[in-house]
């Protein structure tokens, strides 16, 4: 669980970060990669606490780069989604009240990015 987490959230910065190198400087993917970083680092201490192997991030061989940006947004949206719904997957099991907090935490800080990558495709 922690380590499908974690590759989710690799991903996830990847798939921003192309799209930054390739549209530009565009605030809400920079923030919100941003805060993928700080998603990542909230997961790490997990890893230590519970002696599972932290994965290897091989999460830039994984993703495409949108074709233009309203496919980026799109992009953004479906990738919200998705990790919204395993986040929600994942606090429905027993699992320890330090993952469930993380977890928690980083489900409703995707339900924040989900509505600004929703504001942005809408003005695309």
């Amino acid at each position: 669980m922690l380590t499908y987490a974690l590759q989710d959230e690799y991903l996830a910065q990847a798939r921003y970060n192309n799209i930054i190198a390739t549209f530009g400087n565009i605030r809400t993917f920079v923030q919100i990669k941003d805060a993928e970083m700080r998603h990542i680092s909230a997961l790490l201490p997990l890893f230590e606490r519970y002696q599972v192997p932290l994965p290897i991030d091989i999460s830039q061989s994984l993703v495409t780069t949108p074709d233009n940006l309203k496919a980026a947004y799109a992009a953004g949206v479906q990738g919200e989604i998705e990790n919204i719904s395993m986040y929600d997957k994942f606090l429905t099991m027993n699992i320890p009240t330090d993952v469930r907090n993380v977890f928690t935490q980083l489900r409703n800080a995707s339900v924040n990015h989900l509505a600004a990558f929703e504001r942005g495709l809408a003005r695309k």
